[in-house]
Order: structure tokens, then sequence, then C-alpha cells
């Protein structure tokens, strides 16, 4: 199983702290074992295959939907959108990976609150990376939101990089909320609802209408 770099730190020092504590407590020992196990699993990066396809645009994040709206977006796409929020459980996958292929144009970092991911206030009040990513036919907004456990960003990308879509771009450590928002047009359809699990990289969550 591969596990992400900024996995590593937590399992060295878990299994380190685990063989120093096991002289006095057993107990405590195996607390920091069971952790690094966790930790590992909590920082698995699957690999997942896609033939990429510029009619579809893919789930950046593992989790379930916690809104699906229509809303207007005022900072990078700058009208009617649809808005797309995903919630990541501790037991999700966290690797974020690229609904399509890009240029990233736009990155910001704010700071903010650290509330339940799944508070709807987290998309305002929250801290959380954004990321503007388009290409020839469609331009799309993606947030990396921290959560109530999440206190940790990563986003690998800055502005100019190239994506090819699935690309892995960054991760939130602990349970966090990815939102995407993607421009509302005639010629694109949303396939999914309220409350339904989706596969970073692999869910379609809209696509373009073929006349």
């Amino acid at each position: 199983m591969k596990i992400v770099k900024e996995g590593y730190p937590f399992i060295i020092f878990s299994v380190l702290a685990g063989f120093v504590t096991r002289r006095f407590s057993r107990l405590l020992s195996n607390l920091f074992y069971i952790f690094a196990a966790f930790c590992a699993f909590f920082f698995r990066d699957p690999d997942r295959e896609y033939v990429e396809d510029e009619d579809k645009i893919l789930s950046p994040a593992d989790g379930s939907l916690v809104a699906v709206e229509e809303c207007e977006e005022t900072e990078y796409i700058k009208g009617p959108v649809y808005k797309i929020a995903i919630f990541m459980s501790i037991f999700n996958v966290h690797i974020n990976r690229a609904p399509i292929s890009g240029t990233v144009d736009y990155v910001k970092y704010r700071p903010g609150n650290f509330d339940a991911a799944f508070n709807p206030r987290a998309s305002f009040d929250n801290e959380m990376n954004i990321m503007g990513l388009q290409n020839s036919k469609i331009k799309v907004l993606v947030k990396q939101i921290a959560g109530f456990v999440a206190r940790r960003i990563v986003c690998d990308v800055a502005e100019g990089d190239m994506l090819t879509q699935t690309d892995r771009f960054g991760m939130i450590k602990f349970s966090s909320r990815v939102e995407i928002f993607i421009p509302k047009r005639d010629d694109i359809k949303i396939n999914v609802t309220l409350a339904e699990p989706v596969t970073g990289g692999q869910t379609v969550l809209a696509e373009f209408i073929k006349k």
C-alpha cells in the first residue's frame, strides 16, 4: 500500500513513541502502535485508473455529498454555478485530484476557523485553499476546506502549473471538506444528488451534453 509523504512523520513518531513507552506502560505503547496503524490507513494513496475525458468533470475527493445546489460564485468564475460539496470523514482517502485537465491560473490561501467540516458555514468561515483550473472548454473552482479535526491543508500546485485529469494536487489531513464550483450552463448536466458517495478521480459529477 502506497502512503503519501505527509503521513510518514506521524507514523514514525508513533512507532518510536510506542517503542520507548513499552518499558513502563504496555497500554500506552499499544495505543501509539494503534495510532501508527491508523495513520498508515489514513494516509493511503491508492492508484486509480481513469481514461482522460474532456467531456466529464470528475470528483476531486472521496466522501459523501453534503451539498448539491445552485449559487453565485464571485471570486473566480464570477457567475451562476453549481456548487457540489464533499465531506471527507477520517475513513475516506484524503488525496485531492484534478477534476479536469487544464492550467492552474488561480491559487489563494485564506485563514479562518476550524468548525465542523459538514457545517454549511465551513464553506465561508473556515481555513481554506482555493484553486482555479481552466481549459479551452471550461473553468472550475475547487476549495480545500479545513475542519474541526483537520488543521493542515496541503496544496502542491502553483499558478501556471498544468494538471491532467485525476492528477493529485494536494490533500487535507484528517476529516475535512472539498467543494467544486461548476459554471451553470445549458450544455452541462449534473449527474449526482445529495448524500451520494463519491470517489475522487472516478465519479463523474457533471458532463457536457453532446448536441
